[in-house]
């Protein structure tokens, strides 16, 4: 057997029916949707239900969701700015140029303390974590807070 010679099974794939044509087919005029009336025109929406309560409208929504409130931050850790020289400036521009960051969100820079940090860095960001803090200060760096 080769990937040549491979086919579907019998019967699997059946033939695509154009309806409302000509030549034969058997399934001209209505095209199987009947006589007039509302879903003959095709004007029925999706989930309409001929004006019962929609069940969508009848099942609960339940909690809340934030994602269109949330404020979204560009987040780096520590141990990502090791790759960078020492005594550098760190802002959100040059994680991004560096492609530390992949994209540079609407609200600024969040710096989180997972990795560890040797050099000494002055990183301005908007937010940092407790152990962020500590450990670029234990390094000799600095925070600025923009």
């Amino acid at each position: 057997m080769d990937i040549q010679s491979l086919k579907p099974a019998e019967g699997s794939r059946t033939k695509y029916v154009r309806v409302g044509r000509g030549g034969g087919s058997g399934v001209g005029k209505t095209s199987r949707r009947g006589m007039k009336g509302q879903h003959a025109r095709n004007t029925v929406r999706p989930g309409f239900e001929g004006g019962q309560l929609p069940l969508i409208r009848k099942t609960a929504i339940r909690g809340f969701n934030n994602k269109r409130f949330a404020k979204v931050y560009s987040i780096v850790n520590v141990g990502d700015l090791e790759q960078l020289d020492a005594n550098t400036v760190v802002t959100e521009e040059l994680l991004y140029q560096n492609r530390i960051v992949g994209k540079m969100q609407p609200y600024g820079l969040k710096v989180l303390g997972n990795g560890e940090l040797t050099k000494p860095l002055t990183v301005q960001a908007k937010h940092f974590s407790e152990s962020a803090k500590a450990k670029i200060e234990k390094a000799g760096g600095k925070i600025e807070v923009v």
